[in-house]
């Protein structure tokens, strides 16, 4: 049997190394046993880095430092540290780092023990990339800075290097990657959709944005409607590919009109691309023109059907050709899942 000292008991003495292995069960884990992921807390602004001229302002914040085989470290900067920015190449630019170190002089031997903000100046090169602190360090990064050569511009500072992290179960913000070593379960943003882990792919699950229609191309003699003469008045004819609760839907909105000629299979000037595509067929009864079945009799027909095809095409069923031909239709309110 294997006894280790849990937290928090009136006369257990713990070290450093049992306290950062206990605090990583306060934050989202990076897939191992003892391990936890770095990051800033989102949403708090915590840690932003600026520059005016060649100072480097680094604002207070809170972040959590995970170092494989040692735990998490908490570094809680309650003020904001300065940096100045090493002076353009001649003809090159670089790529500079600004990131949190950590000092434990247990695992890095620095004789040091504190929490500070670095600044590492890259290697300017035609093809500059953001240098990596060499040795035993523990560190996060925070920002980087382009800096063009000399009279070539202003340095611009990205935050986007950060790593975001949030308690257990929490969704990751604004990931331009999906998490490495994720468990069933677990939801991020990827600055376009929510997206959760279901054991072997991440599914999308809904839409953070809002999703801008598309206009097709209609057959000859057809016309899309308007809200003045054309489609009995119920709008141009359009459609948008959605996501809800981890299905994509296609939706139509408006209507059109076939101004001339005979009803055709297909009302698109081209089909739709594959990923607008049901996986089967999808019929609807769509208002449509009045007309009677038979010449003077007082039967009146208001409705018509549509399907949408797995080739992409949309053809309108009429009974007959001749009076019971479609000249209006409206797709008003038309949805359906494509899977």
């Amino acid at each position: 049997m294997v006894a280790v000292n849990p937290s928090w008991i009136d006369g257990v003495a713990l070290s450093g190394y049992f306290l950062r292995r206990g605090d990583s069960a306060l934050t989202m884990h990076n897939g191992n046993a003892l391990g936890a992921r770095s990051g800033v807390v989102p949403g708090s602004g915590g840690l932003n880095v600026s520059l005016s001229g060649s100072t480097i302002t680094t604002g207070s914040g809170i972040a959590l430092v995970y170092y494989a085989g040692e735990g998490l470290f908490r570094a809680s900067m309650t003020s904001t540290s300065t940096n100045t920015l090493t002076a353009a190449h001649a003809t090159l630019p670089r790529i500079d780092l600004v990131y949190l170190r950590v000092w434990c002089n247990s695992v890095d031997a620095s004789g040091l023990n504190q929490a500070d903000v670095v600044y590492l100046a890259g290697t300017a090169s035609s093809t500059p990339a953001a240098p990596v602190p060499a040795g035993t360090v523990i560190y996060m990064p925070l920002a980087t800075i382009s800096v063009p050569a000399s009279g070539g511009g202003s340095p611009t500072v990205s935050n986007a290097v950060r790593p975001y992290t949030v308690a257990p179960g929490g969704i990751l913000p604004l990931q331009a990657v999906a998490p490495s070593s994720p468990y069933v379960g677990q939801f991020y943003d990827d600055q376009t959709n929510l997206r959760r882990w279901n054991g072997s792919v991440w599914e999308t699950m809904a839409k953070v944005e809002s999703v801008g229609w598309t206009a097709p191309a209609l057959a000859a003699n057809y016309t899309t409607g308007d809200t003045t003469t054309n489609g009995n008045l119920n709008g141009p004819m359009r459609y948008r590919k959605y996501t809800d609760r981890g299905t994509d839907y296609m939706e139509w909105d408006g209507s059109a009109q076939r101004t001339s000629g005979s009803q055709t299979s297909n009302i698109l000037l081209a089909a739709l691309a594959a990923g607008f595509r049901p996986a089967s067929r999808a019929s609807f009864v769509i208002a449509r023109n009045a007309t009677s079945i038979n010449s003077g009799e007082a039967s009146i027909v208001h409705s018509c059907k549509i399907d949408f095809n797995q080739d992409g095409t949309i053809g309108l069923v009429s009974a007959t050709a001749g009076v019971t031909e479609t000249t209006w239709f409206s797709l008003k309110g038309l949805r359906y899942p494509l899977s």
